[in-house]
């Protein structure tokens, strides 16, 4: 695995470190070991919540397994809460891992939505709509994962 070269391997200050030292304000949703999760200030819905870790690391893969699970631990207490105000059992829960992904702030972070009937929400597919759907092309998904799995 490469060393993340992220922000603050370059000595900058990322948005998500300026609010875990409490120079940003947040509005706090819960807090663990090894994360802590606020409410998006531009939410896609009301209870859209993110959860970070509190090392300060661009990527995914940066993080250490128990980083990784300390974070999805954190999801689910959010879910958990939001699911309790919002009488759901339904999220959407993606990651930006870089900024071709969407990425805004360079830190780890996960976006945690709950979803109820008729919250304007869509599916994966809605946020490439021009994306065919076609028939599975079951040959290329196959040399494709052989390829995956044979690490080249």
């Amino acid at each position: 695995m490469k060393k993340d070269i992220g922000p603050a391997a370059y000595g900058m200050t990322t948005l998500f470190e300026r609010i875990l030292s409490g120079e940003i304000p947040s509005h706090e949703v819960a807090k663990g070991d090894g994360w802590y999760a606020f409410l998006d200030i531009f939410p896609r819905r009301q209870g859209h919540t993110l959860v970070i870790p509190t090392r300060p690391v661009q990527r995914l893969a940066a993080l250490t397994q128990d980083e990784r699970s300390s974070l999805m631990d954190g999801v689910a207490e959010v879910q958990h809460r939001l699911g309790r105000k919002f009488s759901t059992t339904d999220f959407t829960v993606c990651v930006h891992d870089g900024p071709l992904a969407g990425q805004e702030v360079p830190h780890v972070h996960v976006h945690v939505l709950p979803r109820t009937s008729g919250d304007g929400g869509g599916t994966l597919m809605a946020m490439w709509p021009a994306t065919p759907i076609a028939e599975p092309d079951h040959e290329s998904l196959g040399s494709l994962a052989t390829a995956l799995r044979e690490g080249a």
